[in-house]
């Protein structure tokens, strides 16, 4: 007798790690829900402080949650978070990767554990099946949407100096997309086309750079505000005139309050909106079990200088 409940106490165990029960019970024990999230880090942009702060405030310990959270703007550095988390057993894993590739093998151990992932902010070239739902903004849209808004000037000729975010994100991918095809067609000159990984101060020197060579330019088109921000100083300094009736058409991305109000001085053109709030989405689809699609798209529109109010300002704008 004593040996056969030996015998099933050691089968009960190993079903227990083949199928998760452990991680289970270890939720059961506390009651509390326990979420990873790996994210890129608030100090990329104005857009990534209201997304982490987001993530923060819905996902908090006084809601019920533990919680575990990572901030990197390297792939790999994220992917070791994530498996981390992984092995100290969440029961959900929510991701805005640094970069498309790579994840696979991570989120195929994620759905071995029992663990739920979310998508959030970004895509990941990924098997569907290995995550629940991505909420996200469609980042090959806002590149069609402020490049068909720039088409629409009808400039005399486009010379362009193109700041692009992050190589490999699914923001840069989406937003460089739309403005390449016009390169590789023609209709607009490539002046330069260089990464800035989000940054402004980096962003300032490439545009000192192009002013330095000499290369005429009048379109900047900077894939997020700070960016953009980083650009116009380039111009200011060198006495370079910029937005509505200005020489140079400045674009960004994310739709910072402090950026729509450039756009209401007539300083910039054109911002396209991003939407950072994803995390009640997610919740709303964790607490209910109920998932309606595979890919959650957030509505979002472009805003031009000589159309923008301050009520769009106080309604769309990020930040203070």
């Amino acid at each position: 007798m004593k040996k056969s409940v030996i015998v099933a106490a050691v089968l009960m165990m190993a079903a227990c790690i083949f199928t998760g029960c452990s991680k289970k019970s270890a939720k059961a024990s506390d009651g509390k829900i326990k979420v990873g999230i790996v994210n890129n880090p608030p100090s990329e942009s104005g857009y990534r402080a209201a997304n982490v702060k987001d993530m923060e405030t819905v996902f908090s310990a006084a809601k019920g949650y533990d919680v575990k959270t990572f901030y990197s703007l390297k792939n790999d550095e994220q992917l070791n978070a994530a498996s981390q988390m992984i092995n100290e057993g969440v029961d959900y894993l929510l991701l805005s990767a640094a970069a498309t590739d790579g994840w696979a093998s991570t989120l195929e151990k994620a759905k071995k554990a029992g663990i739920k992932v979310f998508l959030f902010d970004r895509m990941i070239n990924v098997s569907t099946d290995l995550y629940e739902s991505a909420v996200v903004s469609d980042m090959a849209k806002e590149g069609e949407t402020a490049v068909s808004w720039l088409k629409a000037q009808n400039l005399p000729e486009y010379k362009v100096i193109h700041i692009q975010g992050a190589m490999g994100s699914d923001a840069q991918i989406g937003r460089t997309g739309a403005l390449d095809a016009e390169f590789a067609k023609g209709t607009m000159k490539k002046v330069v086309q260089q990464t800035a990984t989000w940054d402004e101060a980096e962003a300032k020197k490439i545009v000192e750079s192009v002013i330095n060579s000499g290369e005429d330019f009048n379109v900047i088109y900077a894939e997020n505000d700070g960016m953009a921000k980083g650009a116009v100083a380039a111009l200011d300094e060198a006495g370079i005139t910029h937005g509505v009736n200005g020489k140079v058409v400045v674009m960004g991305f994310d739709c910072n309050k402090w950026a729509l109000r450039e756009l209401l001085a007539g300083n910039w053109n054109y911002d396209g909106q991003c939407s950072p709030f994803q995390a009640s989405i997610i919740e709303n689809m964790i607490k209910t079990g109920n998932i309606p699609s595979k890919k959650y798209i957030n509505e979002e529109k472009g805003f031009d200088a000589k159309k923008i109010t301050q009520a769009d300002i106080d309604t769309y704008g990020l930040g203070d």
